[in-house]
């Protein structure tokens, strides 16, 4: 058990690393924007930015909101699929 929260904890770092929550996503070179596309948490910052700090109306972030809905889904599927009763 001790081992998956370290991995929960490291996967969570580089996620928040990489969401362009402290730098730029623009800045980071091509295979980590590549890889970035598949971070949910950057989907969210950049989403909180367009509303903070432009004013941005639903229609301008739709995109980006339903791509968060579709990962959401596809990871529930995913633990639904997985789980098994242990008792």
């Amino acid at each position: 058990m001790r081992h998956a929260m370290f991995i929960s904890w490291f996967f969570m770092m580089i996620f928040i690393l990489m969401s362009g929550l402290f730098t730029p996503v623009e800045s980071m070179p091509d295979w980590a924007q590549w890889v970035n596309k598949a971070n949910p948490l950057a989907y969210f910052i950049k989403i909180n930015r367009m509303i903070m700090l432009k004013g941005s109306g639903f229609s301008d972030f739709s995109g980006l909101f339903f791509g968060l809905v579709f990962y959401a889904m596809l990871t529930l599927s995913l633990a639904v699929f997985r789980y098994r009763k242990t008792s």
